[in-house]
Parts: C-alpha cells; structure tokens; sequence
C-alpha cells in the first residue's frame, strides 16, 4: 500500500476537499483522509450555498478553477440574487442545494483526479521532526508521510454536542469526535481554544401544513454561480416557505432556558454573532414578539426541511412544544433535533498569509479551525492552502491575493492579522473595496491566475478571454457612438429624464439612473444589432457592461485607493525583528506587532491597537 504523498489532507469538508482537489490538480500527489467517505463536503448545516458575501466568494474559487461553484450548480433546486434593490457591489448569489446530492457530486468530482487518493480513517497524531511535519498516525495505527499537511478538521476536534443536559461526543450528529490531533498541537505551543456553533431541527415535511405560509421562488430564469459556460442548473426547483415564531413560542422556549447549556454555563465555546440560536435571539431582543423562519428543502426527493433561523441548544422537549406553536408547524414531527457543538480551534494569527503555521513548517490550517463559520469561507481557505502547500513544496512563489483583489484576500488576512475572538463570518461591509469585488467581475480578477496555475484549462480560459473581448467591445461602442435627440428623446421622456437637446454619446445616456441598458438596446437599432454579436452568456455579458459603465467613477476611484494603500505593502517589515527596542511604539502596539510580526507596513496598519501614529514611528526608525 501507497505510504508516501506529497500533501496529506486531514479531513474532507468544504475546506479539504478544494485543498485536495486544487493541489492534486496542480500535480502534487494527495491523500485526502476522512471519518466517512459518504459524506465527503457534507452540509451539516444548512442545505444552501453562497448569501451576502458568501456568495461572491464562492463565484472567487471559481474562478481561480475550484470546484465548489460547479458542484452547487450541478446540485442547485433554487438560486436567488440577493440584494437585487442595492447597488451591484452588494448583489450576492444563493442556491438551496440537494444535500445528498451535493455530497455526492463532489465525491464524483474528487475521485476523477489522477494524482488524488483517499483513505477513511482518523488521524490521531502529527508526525514532527525537527519542527517540520513529515507525515501523520491514523487511529488504525497507519503511518503517511508527505512534504506537507493541511488539517482541515472542521468541528471534529473535541467535539461535543449538546441537547439540553444531554451530551454527546460528536463532529456532528451520528459522526464520532476526532480526539489527540489539537492536545498535540497544544503541547507544541499552538494557542488552542473553543468555540459553539448549532444547527436548528430537521421537519418531516409530510406533517407541515404549507397553505399557511408564504412560498418563496427563486430567480426566473435561474442564475447560476460558476463561470464555466458548461455549468448549469439541471435538477428541479423547489420552493422555500417563510413562517414566524410568536408570543406563545417564545413562552415555550424561556420554560426551558434554566435547562439551557448555553445559559447555566456548560458551553464554554463562544458562538457565532451572526447565526444565533433561537433563545439568544430572545435575550438579545426581548422587545421583539416575532422572529422570521425559513423552511428550506433538503432535496428533490425528500420530504426533510430544515428550519433556518431556529438553532437551539434547549432540551428536545422543550423544542417540540416550541415547534407546535408556530404558525404551519402546530401538528409538525421532527427528524431530529437542534444541537450546539462545541468544538477546538487554533487562533489564527500563528499563521502566515499563506496559512502555513508559524511554529510547524509545511503544516497548514485551513477551514473552521481557524475560527470561521460557513461553507464559504472554508472552502475559501482550503483552495489557498491547497495552492500555496503545492507551492511551497516546489520551491515556487506562494499565492497571497490582496484586499483589493479577493473576498478571500479579505478573509485570510482578517484571520491572519486581526485574529478571532468569535466565529469569523465573511461580510460585503469587511472589504474596503467592494465595488472592486463584485461577484460579476470575479473571473476577471482571478482566471488569468487560476489558468497560470492550471486549475483553469484551456477551454474555459479561451471562453473567458473571449467573453471580455465581447464587453469590451461592447464598451466601447457605447463611449464611441452618438444617439440624436429625435431617436432618443421618446424613451427618455417615457422614463420622465430630461430629453437632449443634441446628439451625445450612449455611455452619457446609459449613466442616467432611469435607463438601463435593454431600454437603449429597444431604442436604438444599431446596438442591438451589436449586442447580437455575443454569442455566449449574454445576459452575463450585457450585465458587466453595464455596470462599468454606471460605476466607471467609482471603480476607478476605489482603484485610486486600493494603489495608495499598496504602496505600503511595498514596505517590508523583519520577520524577526523585536519591536520593544522602538521606544516610540505604544506598549500595546510593541505587544500586538510582536505577537503577529506583520510582513509589512500595510498589514501592520490593519492590527487592532496599532495606532496611525504607532505606524508613523515605525516609517521614521524604517527612514521613511
């Protein structure tokens, strides 16, 4: 039997499978371990994929040649573009996804990459020589050894579910715990700690009576998240439904706060801010006599819902009785129920940019282990763990994408320089740059590097190239080409905007936030003409023309910024430099700089405590 890899990857959810699958691509040869082989990437949580943030991270791996945006199309019963009423920037694509179906994609997915092999099992130990880790120790007493290691044992490490009194050790419901991987790292110095998140009730959709609740539909037609022109929708679509707790509900739940973990002190881990359970949604808003649910499909060929907006620790009966007092839920059975889990993590300021830890070389975290919640974001980290560990261990240039260029860059270097004090969600309001990274534009910012790495082959970077031949094309028709007051005046009227007075270019009509592109393309022949010319994605085409016409200034301003700011990461910082002998420092800023030791000055800027003017003095001792 095989014992000997290039990369070894611990654990196969969101994060390890983009990290297995991006290395092994790259040509690194990979073992991917995992508890269960039938529930590779599996949604523990919520059967959907991307939202506000999320989403334009998920169009981001795709576009650097990841797969999570293929396999959410392939699987997708619903997609939904949120935000719509906002400005582009804030637009963010949803899909509820077939769960079991999802898995399973990506398993199909995986198992066609020659360089990836598999191995169902735990590993309980790191194989460590001389502060860089050779291999690992599997439960079964198995010994691989790699040039590199990512772990990406989710909420595995220690963990323990809670249902009121009730305790369980678990990764999630009906999966063991992985016990010994983070008492090893503690004792080689890894700063541990613990953290809580939950999952609400799954519902038997036979005993729902829908006619009470509001259906909610998706897009029509259907968007879709990845840029391969071959990437679709193929199951089909089913609807969501929206119900809402009340007085009477809430008077169920307070019954059994005293019997609550989260409240009398035996959840230790902090939880998520941002996806609270359903009692800490009644202390934090005791005012509120309602509170919003959705009953999201598990699947096409299922009858199982699940419950967002109702994650809960409290003890089973408590829940049931709760359930019964919800409008469409009073005659409702269960599947099973809400839990928290409580589980280990790794502060993630021990790493570097390229997730590789600073105590262990050629050990890399990626995933909730660092601290994140979500599909998303794991999956984010796991494709530039991945990325950088084949690398690394090539001698090559790692990758480290910048604020300005990635929701991801944005992510990793959160994790990285600002640490977590909570589970980190990814939001548009994190990225300074939002209106440089939108989720329509994210192949132009990351395809060129997805196909020098060849995780974009040849065909879908020739489908990208000329994808923006046709918007640039289109760009400049629209600046090059006058329309006359005769042609255009009528529709601008029926738009009631101030008609024209002489001819003047397109582009000065399109920026007119009343005319949209289609009502130019109705009232002048000659660009629908030209917008007959693309022969691909159309409507994806004529979209991106029309925001970087509408938004050229404030793309080009954020530019402006985003240049300025870069400068400053053009001035490195030691990496082992002791920041104490900077007397002019703030003794919290010596305390943080020398905790995280920043590449440079930019990132240095980004530490909490780090004042402007702790930065200032580091420009002065650097002769700046």
């Amino acid at each position: 039997m095989k014992d000997t890899f290039d990369i070894i990857v611990i654990g196969a959810g969101h994060a390890g499978s983009e990290a297995a699958a991006a290395a092994a691509r790259m040509g690194s040869e990979v073992l991917l371990i995992t508890l269960d082989m039938t529930k590779i990437a599996q949604m523990s949580c919520n059967p959907a994929m991307g939202g506000i943030a999320k989403g334009q991270i998920i169009r981001e791996i795709d576009a650097l040649g990841g797969l999570s945006g293929i396999v959410t199309d392939r699987t997708m019963i619903q997609f939904r573009m949120l935000n719509k009423s906002k400005g582009p920037a804030m637009w963010s694509p949803r899909a509820q996804n077939d769960r079991l179906k999802f898995s399973y994609e990506w398993r199909m997915q995986l198992e066609k990459i020659q360089n990836l092999f598999f191995w169902q099992d735990h590993v309980k130990q790191l194989i460590i020589e001389n502060n860089t880790v050779k291999g690992v120790i599997t439960s079964l007493g198995v010994k691989f050894f790699a040039k590199a290691v990512i772990i990406t044992a989710g909420t595995f490490l220690n963990g323990i579910i809670h249902i009121g009194s009730t305790q369980l050790r678990g990764g999630r419901m009906g999966d063991p715990a992985a016990i010994g991987l983070s008492q090893q790292l503690a004792q080689m110095g890894i700063e541990t700690g613990r953290m809580k998140t939950g999952t609400p009730p799954r519902l038997d959709g036979r005993t729902i009576n829908f006619s009470v609740l509001a259906e909610q539909k998706g897009d029509n037609p259907p968007g879709k998240f990845s840029f391969d022109p071959e990437s679709k929708m193929i199951l089909p679509e089913r609807s969501c439904w929206i119900t809402y707790t009340n007085k009477q509900t809430h008077q169920e739940l307070e019954k059994g706060f005293k019997f609550s973990p989260l409240f009398n002190g035996t959840i230790k881990g902090i939880g998520p801010r941002y996806c609270p359970s359903i009692e800490d949604k009644l202390v934090t808003f005791p005012d509120r006599d309602q509170h919003q649910l959705f009953l999201e499909p598990e699947g096409t060929e299922t009858v199982e819902y699940y419950l967002n907006g109702f994650s809960s620790s409290l003890p089973l009966e408590v829940q049931v009785k709760a359930l019964h007092k919800i409008p469409g839920l009073e005659k409702v059975e269960i599947f099973r129920p809400a839990y928290a889990i409580e589980y280990d993590f790794f502060q993630p300021t021990q790493l570097y940019h390229t997730l590789e830890s600073k105590h262990i070389h050629k050990l890399f975290f990626a995933g909730q282990v660092n601290g994140t919640t979500g599909y998303e974001e794991a999956a984010a980290q796991g494709i530039m763990a991945g990325i950088n560990a084949h690398l690394i261990i090539n001698n090559e240039a790692p990758i480290i994408l910048g604020r300005d260029q990635a929701y991801i860059g944005v992510l990793i270097d959160d994790l990285v320089t600002k640490g977590v004090d909570e589970p980190y969600r990814m939001f548009t309001s994190r990225a300074e740059f939002r209106i440089l990274l939108r989720q329509d534009n994210a192949d132009q910012r990351l395809t060129p590097l997805g196909h020098k790495l060849r995780l974009i082959d040849d065909r879908r970077f020739g489908y990208f190239e000329k994808k923006y031949k046709h918007i640039d094309s289109l760009i400049r028709f629209l600046k090059e080409t006058s329309i006359s007051p005769d042609v255009i005046n009528p529709l601008l009227k029926k738009k009631n905007t101030t008609p024209i007075n002489q001819s003047v270019k397109l582009e000065r009509i399109l920026l007119r936030p009343q005319i949209t592109l289609d009502d130019l393309m109705s009232a002048f022949e000659p660009l629908k003409e030209k917008t007959n010319e693309v022969d691909l994605d159309r409507d994806e085409v004529l979209q991106s023309v029309e925001i970087q016409i509408k938004y050229e200034n404030y793309i080009e301003r954020e530019k402006l910024i985003a240049e300025k700011i870069k400068k400053l990461e053009h001035i490195p910082l030691p990496r082992d430099f002791d920041y104490n002998k900077i007397n002019s420092l703030s003794t919290e800023a010596k305390q943080k700089l020398n905790k995280i030791k920043p590449k440079n000055i930019a990132q240095a800027s980004r530490i909490p405590g780090v004042s402007p003017s702790d930065i200032n003095n580091l420009l002065i001792f650097l002769g700046r």
